[in-house]
């Protein structure tokens, strides 16, 4: 098969392949904890640097194994997968914590795992309470009580 990309073009390959690997795990700046079930492809993506115009975007460590530099990892990168944290830590504490409270209110009659019409309902009025919370004043409102309940 032959592929033809642009300099442009290649450069955003390497970042998607940068950030998959973050997603699966592996950190630019330990080249060791990249995931072996996408090592070969990584490397042989991140080798063809060069050859794309894309050198100042990848090096090499001691061991000759490459890894993206952080012309790479940071400016676009970077701030995409800040987002990607963030996004994920508000939804699953939005989740978290409506699971409990709809535990908490249907626990007495709950007979089953799946939720009923009803509790779908609940669960997504007690969401958008805890999304309009923290898009209001983020955790300052949040306090935990140790071993009680609130």
């Amino acid at each position: 098969m032959k592929v033809s990309f642009t300099t442009k073009e290649y450069a955003r390959l390497l970042e998607l392949v940068h950030l998959g690997l973050w997603v699966a795990g592996s950190r630019p700046d330990d080249p060791a904890t990249m995931p072996d079930r996408y090592a070969e492809i990584a490397q042989k993506t991140f080798s063809l640097a060069e050859v794309f115009g894309c050198a100042d975007l990848v090096e090499t460590d001691v061991n000759g194994q490459y890894f993206p530099n952080e012309k790479l990892t940071g400016g676009a990168s970077q701030e995409k997968l800040e987002q990607l944290s963030e996004d994920a830590f508000w939804g699953e504490l939005v989740s978290r914590l409506s699971g409990r409270d709809l535990r908490n209110e249907f626990s007495a009659t709950k007979l089953s795992e799946e939720l009923t019409e009803e509790e779908e309902q609940r669960l997504e009025t007690i969401e958008d309470s805890y999304w309009r919370e923290f898009e209001k004043s983020g955790v300052d409102h949040l306090v935990v009580l140790r071993g009680g309940k609130g």
